[in-house]
């Protein structure tokens, strides 16, 4: 594992945004999501794919807090722009389970 310090950590923009829409993503080459990601008022609403199709179905999606990395460029996946990265663990048979704040958080906050 490679250590990194602090300023390298800080550079990372991890925020908190609440999905607000969720829908599959019939073009992606793995099972996926298409995903709108409100963070607030100063970032405002993002696009995301996420490979989350094993543990979730989009109506349990729409109005959760999640994770994500919100300084990433802007990429290009099928016919998407994806403008944020939602982050998640992969559990023991190779699931994604996000990564959420335990309770409610305002949009936008960021990790530290």
């Amino acid at each position: 594992m490679e250590t990194i310090d602090w300023k390298d950590f800080t550079k990372v923009e991890l925020r908190v945004g609440r999905i607000i829409a969720a829908e599959p993503f019939a073009e992606a080459r793995k099972p996926a999501y298409k995903l709108q990601v409100d963070f607030g008022p100063e970032l405002g609403v993002r696009k995301s794919s996420a490979q989350i199709t094993a543990l979730y179905d989009p109506a349990t999606l729409v109005g959760k807090q999640v994770v994500a990395v919100v300084n990433f460029p802007p990429k290009q996946i099928g016919p998407i722009m994806s403008e944020c990265l939602v982050t998640g663990f992969h559990d023991a048979e190779g699931r994604v389970s996000l990564c959420v704040p335990e309770h409610d958080v305002p949009l936008g906050t960021r990790l530290l």
